[in-house]
């Protein structure tokens, strides 16, 4: 579990990520329904191949995530740093 000097040093790096309710959210919008599908088969691909699955919600062109480690209480560990850093990656 990490603190929130850490996490706050960590958003820092992350684009577009906040820190609520012990967990990192950010919520993405894409150019339609297909783009944010295509973005959730490529990142639930990373999270399967992290072993670490994100909260997520979508609605037509938005895709929410939230990330906590459910083994560490629902509190933010370096899983959820590295899942956000995989996730930046594939959009930008």
């Amino acid at each position: 579990m990490l603190n929130k000097s850490e996490i706050e040093r960590a958003l820092e790096t992350l684009d577009g990520w906040e820190f609520e309710e012990d967990a990192l959210t950010r919520t993405l919008t894409f150019g339609d329904f297909k783009e944010a599908m295509a973005f959730m088969v490529r990142a639930g691909f990373e999270a399967e191949a992290q072993g670490h699955h994100p909260e997520w919600f979508n609605v037509y062109n938005r895709v929410e995530i939230v990330l906590s480690t459910h083994d560490a209480g629902g509190k933010v560990t370096e899983k959820d740093i590295k899942l956000a850093q995989a996730i930046d990656k594939l959009v930008s």
